[in-house]
């Protein structure tokens, strides 16, 4: 699934805003268009075709293109990486960066919970 989406945020990188693609960074972009399986490609295309994005990166929790919070679970798949993700919101592809998934698997990176204090017993 990595390969997927690393290929499809290259060929974004290539082809968003280009009118037209120098025949070499066409070249780049049929190569990456054949490692991508047909049906997501059809998806990023028919965003790309309205002027969109495709894919998107997603920081702390929120989806860059349409700025909504992802739910838990969408948040846990990207983390293990174990299938592409679209955001419900806009259908976007969500990316999520190495460091952002390195730094969810280091050691100590949960912190550890508060302790809630208990209420003062009140003599009467």
């Amino acid at each position: 699934m990595k390969e997927i989406i690393t290929a499809l945020v290259t060929l974004q990188d290539l082809e968003f805003g280009a009118k037209k693609l120098s025949p070499a960074k066409q070249a780049i972009a049929d190569e990456l268009r054949q490692k991508i399986p047909a049906p997501v490609l059809v998806h990023y295309d028919r965003l790309m075709m309205r002027g969109k994005k495709g894919i998107a990166v997603v920081r702390n929790g929120v989806c860059t293109g349409c700025y909504m919070r992802l739910a838990t679970g969408a948040m846990g798949t990207l983390l293990r990486r174990e299938d592409i993700q679209l955001c419900d919101t806009c259908g976007r592809y969500l990316y999520l960066p190495e460091e952002t998934v390195e730094a969810a698997e280091a050691p100590g990176a949960k912190p550890e919970p508060k302790r809630k204090r208990k209420a003062p017993v009140h003599a009467v």
